[in-house]
């Protein structure tokens, strides 16, 4: 399966859950309330769930906050819906940043060299927790060890204004740091 067939697999996924939990409440829990303020399904940062057995990412100095990297707006352009960045993300292109995340691996394997990053860990194996600004692509020069805990990478950072793929931001050749 390649990265473009995971991502929409991902999204319809998430649409799923997201319609089933407003629908089919927990037993002993009120139904979800919709709100205008609501994203769809498959957009905006991600929400670590309250039910998750991971915590939530730690407190950094020394990686990108996710904050800055889901404050994406987007257009829509010729029918498809892209990325507008702010001058912080633009100022990121290019660059070698570090990024924190829970690992999505894209292949089988105990070692993963190409992957999602995402901002809060998954729910389950087939669902993206967030939208494209939610995560990073990584190519890393190096096999990783798959975990469900965070991990750390380093390496060159691209901000992609218009991928075929729907991704909004990839590092290749990176490494994973401690």
């Amino acid at each position: 399966m390649n990265i473009k067939h995971t991502v929409i697999a991902l999204s319809v996924c998430v649409a799923a859950i997201a319609n089933a939990q407003l629908s089919s409440p927990m037993p002993g829990t009120a139904p979800a309330k919709s709100t205008s303020s609501t994203l769809p399904a498959g957009t905006g940062a991600g929400v670590h769930s309250p039910n998750s057995p991971f915590k939530p990412l730690p407190e950094r100095n020394d990686v990108l906050p996710w904050a800055m990297l889901t404050d994406v707006k987007t257009k829509v352009n010729k029918g498809a819906i892209t990325p507008v960045f702010n001058a912080s993300q633009l100022a990121l292109n290019q660059r070698s940043q570090r990024v924190q995340g829970f690992m999505m691996p894209l292949g089988p394997g105990e070692k993963q060299k190409h992957f999602l990053l995402s901002s809060v860990p998954l729910n389950c194996g087939f669902c993206t927790p967030g939208g494209p600004e939610s995560m990073v692509e990584v190519k890393t020069k190096t096999p990783v060890k798959y975990t469900m805990e965070p991990v750390v990478v380093e390496g060159p950072f691209q901000v992609l204004l218009n991928d075929p793929l729907g991704v909004y931001y990839r590092m290749t050749d990176a490494i994973a740091v401690k």
